[in-house]
């Protein structure tokens, strides 16, 4: 038995068991270096591309799910309008019958290609 260590450890070092040392290492190189700069192995990569979900196996090393929930949406904006004094605030300008100018005027919403910045996944 204790000659069983040593034979396994030399068998991939003789000539006709080499044959796998070269895919295998190259394969766990790869694997070792996608995870350091990607923060996700091969599979993790691929199931993210499958899957168009934010997946890592690092992530569950965090103590997080496998896989990033999705972004949930933005809360309305409210809509502000300037009273005799101050300034007042409501989240549902439909209140209003003829609703008054906003105190800021700009977009209401964002638009389609910065949405889908905020909600993108990987990759």
């Amino acid at each position: 038995m204790r000659f069983l260590l040593p034979a396994a450890v030399l068998l991939p070092l003789t000539a006709c068991g080499a044959s796998w040392i070269v895919p295998v290492g190259a394969a766990a190189g790869v694997n070792l270096v996608s995870v350091v700069v990607l923060h996700r192995s091969l599979f993790d990569v691929i199931w993210s591309f499958a899957s168009g979900r934010d997946c890592s196996i690092v992530r569950l090393d965090r103590g997080l799910s496998y896989c990033k929930p999705p972004e949930p949406e933005p809360p309305p904006l409210p809509y502000c309008t300037r009273t005799l004094g101050w300034v007042e605030c409501w989240t549902d300008p439909q209140v209003f019958f003829d609703p008054p100018r906003q105190v800021a005027d700009g977009p209401y919403k964002l638009t389609p290609a910065q949405e889908k910045n905020r909600t993108h996944g990987w990759p």
